[in-house]
């Protein structure tokens, strides 16, 4: 039996109500996804979350419900924590503890936090020590040695690299089973594969949502000015498609592949589940299943 690709998908708190509606068609409708995937996070912050990072929390979703619809589905529910500028009396917050003490208190899957900052990794790991930990992708390791030496980390469950490490190919093959077990790789990212400020747009986002009043980052790329567009997506030399999934990563050991998208749209969000998810043939009946919902607003 061939391996499986397992999907990390944003939008936890973002996007539950897509969520609420795509994941029981995922349930009853099995034939009409592929079967060498499946999805095994959501990931997300609520809004106004201190230890927020990567993007600036949206989900207005009530902690308690989100938890329970990943749990009905067997899908692990992902903090995303990744701050980059914690101090230590940024851990006493009462909000983000909260979560931490909900999430931890689930393990059928368990609950993971995706982090940045050591020192909030040693709070959670010594408070909640029924999460486990993705080390963020908004650290930009873009050099293979620190990518490698992270992967080799214990505390690490999974290590999301920079996009542009994607396509390493030879770099990849001289990594060990355990490590490459331990890879998530970040699939339709946008930004510019020359972009030399992508630690310091991370770092405006955790000013901001340390509560700072910060300018807005603005990017010199390329096509900055159009927004993200999944079509240009597919163009950046780094994309991951379902084909070089199959092909390519899959046979080498790597089995995890994470989907931006959490500062996107539901609309954007549901093209990316029909196209990582959803055989071409049924593309059509998951859209109208979804878009004729009377209870979901896409736009």
């Amino acid at each position: 039996m061939g391996r499986t690709a397992h999907y990390h998908l944003p939008g936890l708190f973002e996007f539950y109500e897509l969520y609420r509606a795509f994941l029981p068609l995922y349930r009853s409708h099995r034939d009409w996804f592929y079967d060498w995937c499946d999805i095994a996070s959501l990931y997300g912050a609520p809004a106004d979350c201190l230890w927020g990072g990567g993007r600036v929390g949206g989900g207005e979703a009530d902690p308690r419900d989100v938890l329970a619809l990943t749990q009905e589905y067997g899908i692990s529910a992902r903090l995303t924590f990744s701050n980059s500028l914690l101090q230590p009396e940024h851990l006493a917050d009462p909000a983000c503890n909260a979560l931490c003490r909900l999430f931890a208190a689930c393990n059928s899957p368990a609950s993971g936090v995706i982090v940045h900052s050591d020192l909030l990794l040693d709070y959670i790991k010594r408070t909640y020590p029924g999460l486990y930990f993705v080390s963020s992708t908004t650290k930009v390791l873009t050099d293979f040695p620190a990518l490698a030496a992270e992967t080799a980390r214990p505390d690490f469950r999974y290590v999301v690299p920079d996009f542009r490490l994607n396509k390493a190919f030879d770099q990849l093959a001289a990594l060990s089973p355990a490590q490459r077990e331990k890879l998530e790789f970040l699939c339709n990212e946008c930004c510019w594969v020359g972009c030399r400020d992508r630690k310091a747009c991370y770092e405006t986002v955790s000013r901001r949502n340390l509560g700072l009043n910060v300018p807005e980052h603005h990017c010199a790329a390329p096509n900055a000015a159009k927004g993200y567009r999944f079509s240009l997506a597919m163009e950046n030399p780094a994309f991951i498609g379902t084909d070089d999934i199959r092909a390519r990563y899959l046979p080498m050991g790597f089995t995890n592949f994470k989907i931006e998208g959490r500062g996107l749209g539901s609309a954007m969000v549901l093209e990316f589940l029909l196209y990582y998810l959803v055989k071409p043939a049924f593309q059509l009946r998951v859209r109208e299943e979804i878009y004729l919902d009377p209870m979901l607003d896409l736009f």
